[in-house]
């Protein structure tokens, strides 16, 4: 990931896409501004007019973003004059001179402040961070020589909450019987021990098999079949380390039947307790520890074996027979099995377990009688065996722990060495280049034997050379996707939501939008600044909804279901907008459009090694633009200058809103007729998940009304606006007095009764079932409330204008460099220190997707140019491209 800022040459060519990626977005163009400077206006010549409105209305820099330094041929900035007609006083005599002064010193020390902490310099700083994190992580991960998370697995974590156990370093899953099942098929696992393992073995046949009863004499041997999946699973009573115990592990190694495939084994309680606790009992556990020792190293050749450290006890609630077991001569006999077992010569492949203790420290004071387990420590120790045996069978998404690496598909090793080429040829490019500007400027005066100065300027980038550095930067940045991601070179933990995780960072992040706020070009609803500002706020909001698993909690997930809605309804109106005013249904407008949605994922698929559907938002968005598209461009062509003409074309125009409306209705009431065109190939490809479309039509579904809603409420403010029942002046209500007071009354009456309703929905799927039509109650109040009044419609907060320019980059990137294990945990590239991990892993990912949003709009000016020949040259070989992919695809999947 380069992230030096582009040559002069570069940064012009980035500046000229900023227009084309609004025009992407879907915005209304805004006419030029009348105060535009001359010099803004003159390099546009030659431009469309559509490309200099949109331009215009994107010009005014956010206030995130580093001033330009002043151009060396500038005047310095005048000295305060003084007033003629000022009266005699020194202080009088100029105008205002304190407060000049002022202002001057503010704007300079802010554009040297600006000059330090700019994007580049923070771009510089996280490349800095991840070139140190990485070789911190690999160092580690080679110090354990591969062991990584398996041993932190059975070693070491902590309770997130309440009962909820967190493995350090990686993400533990919770095996439904089904997924144990069909881990365990033909499997034999042997529990031997004490009492304490016999409550384990009856926690792991409960993952197997929740109704089991624990029946039977306790102190005798016990067995457990399930003869549909063939599985055995045994406990075996030997409760004392010794020749008893030593035997059935013989029995266990040498057995010509079957032999256990996983063994889990523990015991020090009962020797503790019939002896007394004396020391000759101790003596005597290292000496039969010591026999033992070889006999499970020889099991351990043929099966996994976990010895169970000894868990603490709650000293209070012994009974008066085991009140010689206390903790200090647990830890004692402890001591002993670990050195034992882990002081061989050669490296011990028998496991100790001792996680168990760190579990029980916790919560041991809810044990009934100070030795057992409580229920919460045994369920815990199961699953952790669960994930130790079975993640690298059943490879769950959110179970990290004791996965290995994923080998690399033939597309990955092809889009490596693409990249690999890339980065190869820029830099002989580069060179050449270089090398052939010094030797047409380096030129000698042959008459008067002197050297001319040689020429300072830079040589402008070529189109080539752009395409080769974009496609660098992508490489270095896919990289690091990878490793996130994919490899186990970063650390992954489980979510866990509390109320506080959620709600303090939206505090947080909205007093920085108060803060950072500045004047709109304009007042007119939703304008640019506005939108932007809307795309921000509500992707930061996603983004900690995200990260803190606020999906569990009903109120938040039907509040952050009308964002998505809200993005949906900014989609319809914006592209309405756009055809409606411009009537441009060009193959140049729809792949830009295309391109800039769906280049990232596209590339994600390839690298990441994930379907299209996966990045389900793209496909959704993608989809209501074409679907936005048909619907205009479909004879008749209704446009406003055709309304104008003949106000009847209008209700053309509501006709085939109306006509799209009951194609969607049809299409959500009957899932038959939906999956079977989806189903259809290559839809199939774009939209199948797991094999299936059934993911599509869940998320489809969902928001199926919000795209209509926008385009009818573009079309309505467009008919009010041509008519003049608007008052979109600065500092003016909307409407007149009345009607504004009227309207913001309810419309924060219905904003707060759709609020008041969403946190009341106690089922997920029925309130499911009514958001759709409801939705747009308050993504319609909220935009009348920040219209209606002048002063609001005034005002952005630049901060979320910041975020919602990358809002796309954002709501991608998130998948695998923020989140982890495809958003089922958290990336962690500080492990022990959550808080400064979250702001570190934070830094990088928003520097990473303000990246790769400069490398996207590069790229869309060269595979997507103006030129109706080139651009179909270029569409024809995007078209290769996929088919090639498709086919790719196919063959690694047979």
């Amino acid at each position: 990931m380069s992230l030096d800022d582009q040559s002069p040459d570069m940064r012009g060519t980035m500046s000229r896409t900023v227009g084309s990626r609004e025009a992407v977005e879907g915005h209304t163009p805004d006419p030029p501004s009348p105060s535009s400077s001359r010099g803004t206006n003159k390099w546009r010549e030659g431009g469309s007019e559509e490309e200099q409105s949109v331009l215009l209305s994107f010009e005014e820099p956010s206030s995130l973003t580093a001033d330009p330094p002043p151009h060396p041929s500038s005047s310095p900035p005048s000295k305060p004059q003084c007033c003629p007609s000022a009266p005699g006083s020194s202080i009088a005599r100029c105008c205002h001179g304190g407060a000049k002064m002022a202002a001057l010193a503010y704007n300079l020390g802010k554009r040297e402040i600006n000059q330090h902490f700019s994007v580049r310099n923070a771009k510089a700083l996280a490349l800095g961070a991840v070139l140190l994190l990485s070789v911190c992580h690999a160092v580690s991960w080679g110090y354990f020589q591969g062991e990584g998370t398996c041993k932190y697995l059975i070693s070491s974590g902590r309770f997130l909450g309440e009962k909820v156990w967190q493995p350090y370093s990686c993400m533990m899953h919770k095996y439904k019987s089904s997924e144990a099942k069909s881990c365990l098929a033909e499997q034999y696992v042997t529990f031997v021990g004490d009492s304490r393992i016999r409550q384990l073995f009856y926690a792991f046949v409960k993952i197997l098999t929740p109704q089991y009863k624990e029946e039977g004499n306790k102190h005798e041997n016990i067995v457990f079949e399930d003869k549909a999946a063939a599985l055995k699973i045994d406990f075996l009573w030997h409760p004392e380390v010794n020749n008893s115990m030593k035997q059935a592990f013989l029995s266990l190694s040498e057995s010509a039947i079957a032999k256990p495939t996983m063994v889990i084994a523990g015991a020090a309680t009962w020797s503790i307790k019939i002896n007394n606790g004396s020391r000759g009992s101790l003596a005597q556990y290292k000496v039969n520890m010591t026999a033992i020792a070889p006999v499970l190293e020889n099991l351990a050749e043929v099966s996994e074996v976990y010895w169970f450290l000894q868990d603490p006890v709650y000293e209070p609630s012994l009974s008066e027979s085991r009140k010689m077991i206390t903790n200090n001569r647990i830890d004692a006999y402890n001591d002993i099995a670990a050195g034992i077992l882990n002081g061989t010569i050669r490296k011990s492949k028998v496991k100790i377990f001792s996680v168990s203790r760190l579990i029980s420290e916790e919560i041991i004071s809810e044990s009934l009688d100070g030795l057992h387990l409580p229920e919460p420590s045994k369920d815990i120790s199961a699953m952790i065996l669960m994930n130790a045996f079975c993640n690298k069978i059943v490879n769950p998404i959110d179970g990290s722990c004791c996965q290995p690496t994923p080998s690399l598909t033939i597309i990955q090793k092809l889009a490596a060495c693409f990249f690999i080429f890339a980065m190869i040829a820029f830099v002989s490019v580069t060179i050449v280049q270089r090398n052939k500007h010094r030797r047409n400027k380096q030129c000698d005066d042959i008459e008067s034997g002197e050297e001319k100065k040689p020429a300072t300027a830079t040589p402008a980038a070529s189109s080539l050379e752009i395409l080769l550095f974009s496609l660098s930067k992508l490489g270095l940045i896919m990289a690091y996707f990878y490793f996130c991601d994919r490899a186990n070179l970063f650390m992954k933990e489980n979510k866990f939501y509390t109320h506080s995780s959620f709600f303090i960072p939206i505090i947080y992040i909205l007093v920085l939008g108060v803060f950072y706020n500045e004047n709109t070009k304009e007042a007119k609803l939703l304008n640019r600044e506005q939108t932007d500002e809307w795309k921000g706020w509500m992707q930061l909001v996603i983004l900690i909804y995200h990260i803190s698993g606020a999906s569990s909690f009903l109120p938040v997930y039907m509040h952050v279901r009308v964002l998505v809605a809200a993005y949906l309804f900014q989609t319809g109106y914006g592209h309405f907008s756009y055809f409606w005013l411009k009537g441009d249904f060009g193959i140049y407008r729809i792949s830009q459009v295309l391109f800039r949605l769906n280049f990232l994922v596209v590339v994600l698929c390839v690298v990441m090694d994930r379907p299209y559907q996966f990045y389900y938002f793209v496909p959704l968005v993608t989809f209501w633009f074409m679907f936005i598209y048909a619907t205009m461009a479909v004879w008749p062509q209704i446009l406003q200058k055709t309304a104008n003409a003949n106000s009847l074309w209008n209700c053309g125009l509501i006709i085939k809103l109306t006509f799209a409306l009951l194609c969607i209705i049809f299409l959500s009431y009957s899932q038959g007729a939906f999956e079977n065109v989806f189903s259809l190939w290559p839809l199939s490809k774009l939209f199948e998940l797991n094999g299936n479309v059934y993911e599509w039509w869940f998320r489809w579904k969902l928001d199926r009304f919000a795209v209509i809603y926008g385009m009818a409420f573009a079309f309505i403010y467009l008919w009010l606006q041509k008519h003049q029942v608007l008052f979109e002046g600065k500092g003016e209500a909307l409407f007149s007095t009345k009607v504004s007071s009227v309207l913001l009354f309810f419309s924060v009456v219905s904003f707060f009764t759709y609020s008041i309703w969403a946190s009341s929905c106690k089922n997920k799927s029925e309130c499911n079932e009514m958001h759709p039509s409801i939705s747009v109650v308050q993504i319609l109040s909220f935009v009348l409330i920040r219209n209606i009044p002048g002063y609001a419609r005034s005002v952005y907060s630049s901060f979320f204008a910041w975020f919602g320019k990358i809002s796309l980059e954002l709501f991608i990137c998130q998948y695998h460099i923020w989140l982890a294990a495809d958003t089922k945990g958290i990336l962690v590239l500080i492990p022990g220190n959550p808080m400064l991990n979250i702001i570190i892993s934070t830094f990088i990912f928003v520097c990473v997707a303000h990246e790769i949003s400069l490398i996207t709009n590069d790229l869309a000016q060269i595979v997507v140019p103006k030129e109706s020949s080139a651009l179909t040259k270029r569409l024809l070989c995007v078209a290769g491209f996929l088919c090639l992919l498709l086919m790719l695809s196919a063959l690694q999947n047979t």
